[in-house]
């Protein structure tokens, strides 16, 4: 007679068991991917990324777009000189590139083709550009997916039932949903320093940072009562989740968002603002 444990289920046939019941539509199957967690099936990761394609398979592009006033782009008429320290400072690799109108792009640049203005003295950025591909704000996700995928193209340009321009995203924005917050070679979250100081009175700063130690920095007199973190300040003052790119102002400082997924915000840049910016009104988007 065989022993009890060389009848032990494996992963796969515990999995299947749980999985066995079709489900009828999409809580169950959710219900039953849960389950399948609880009972040590999967682990949280795994678990969050199918929650993650589920999602994706229902939303559209105008849920996650960086909104049209939030875009960091480029003017065709401006000297390389006057628009590379706004490439450097915003360090995005990618940028549509206007002619006077944000409504009329022209073409996406690649910051790494600006080398060739160093190395060639007579380059021509307009013929630097690659070609824009322009989107519905009703795409879904799953199917812009695919299309960056086929195309090799990592940035579209959203535009309204108009015709003009809505936003802008990047399978940057679509993968996030799936995974969660993409690092890359800018980001900070693995350095010991909660605050780095970038330029005069200009501020990097993680999301997690302490109401205390962020008010001695930066000589802030925020309360933390309510809240314990820059975060949790920051999106209360927002209202809701913010995206990258949105910014609001308030007691002296600018905050603009660095990075944030459908999740949690994770870092933000802070600006010192003087009396008189104080005053002056942020574009509604």
């Amino acid at each position: 007679m065989e022993p009890e444990s060389s009848h032990r289920p494996s992963l796969l046939e515990r999995l299947s068991h749980w999985l066995m019941r079709e489900p009828e539509d999409r809580e169950q199957l959710i219900e039953l991917l849960h389950g399948a967690y609880e009972n040590n099936l999967m682990d949280a990761d795994a678990l969050a990324m199918i929650e993650g394609v589920l999602q994706v398979s229902e939303m559209r592009v105008g849920e996650i777009m960086i909104p049209r006033a939030q875009m960091d782009i480029v003017d065709i008429n401006d000297a390389p000189e006057t628009f590379i320290p706004h490439v450097i400072e915003t360090a995005h690799s990618r940028f549509p590139v206007i002619d006077k109108d944000r409504d009329d792009v022209i073409g996406i640049l690649l910051a790494k083709d600006l080398l060739r203005h160093y190395a060639e003295s007579d380059s021509d950025i307009r013929g630097m550009l690659r070609p824009a591909v322009f989107i519905p704000e009703s795409k879904r996700l799953n199917v812009l997916l695919k299309e960056f995928r086929s195309n090799r193209n990592h940035i579209a340009i959203v535009v309204d039932e108009y015709g003009g321009v809505a936003g802008l995203v990047t399978i940057e924005d679509v993968l996030e949903q799936i995974v969660g917050d993409i690092e890359d070679e800018y980001d900070f979250d693995e350095t010991e320093d909660n605050i780095i100081r970038e330029n005069e009175g200009v501020f990097r700063v993680k999301a997690g940072t302490e109401i205390e130690d962020f008010n001695e920095i930066l000589g802030a007199h925020f309360s933390d009562e309510e809240f314990d973190t820059v975060g949790g300040l920051v999106v209360s003052r927002f209202g809701h989740l913010p995206k990258r790119g949105e910014t609001v102002r308030f007691d002296g400082f600018q905050f603009s968002i660095l990075r944030a997924d459908s999740r949690r915000l994770h870092a933000v840049r802070v600006t010192r603002l003087s009396p008189e910016e104080e005053e002056v009104q942020l574009p509604l988007v």
